[in-house]
């Protein structure tokens, strides 16, 4: 079976190398900006993207934009959001919350959970 790629973007300094980290040893390649514009090209040029993580607390109205974007590009590459808190703006903007409480040892599995109900949906459409 093919490593899934996941493109992970941040804000986050802090907490970026400890969420790449959690990733890695789920045993996903890792593709990993800062910025909303390498984070739009690198989804526009890379289709083996599996999914995208959005870590963007700093600035929340970059991150609706940004998600929005991303969802616009590639509408089958589900997006997970790490969030404080789940609010209800963004229930269309992505197939995926997790909260930033919650250790790093259940954001890897709740991505997962996304990839694996994404390729359900794929092969049930196939059917």
């Amino acid at each position: 079976m093919a490593v899934e790629r996941i493109l992970y973007i941040s804000d986050q300094t802090a907490s970026s190398n400890s969420v790449l980290a959690a990733l890695k040893a789920s045993g996903y390649e890792v593709v990993s900006t800062d910025g909303s514009t390498d984070a739009v090209a690198l989804l526009f040029v890379m289709h083996s993207v599996a999914a995208v993580l959005v870590d963007d607390r700093a600035r929340e109205q970059t991150r609706f934009d940004l998600t929005r974007t991303l969802r616009a590009i590639r509408p089958d590459v589900p997006i997970t959001l790490l969030c404080g808190v789940q609010m209800d703006r963004l229930a269309s903007l992505a197939d995926a919350y997790v909260s930033t409480g919650q250790p790093l040892e259940k954001m890897a599995p709740a991505v997962q959970r996304l990839l694996t109900a994404k390729r359900f949906q794929v092969l049930s459409k196939e059917c």
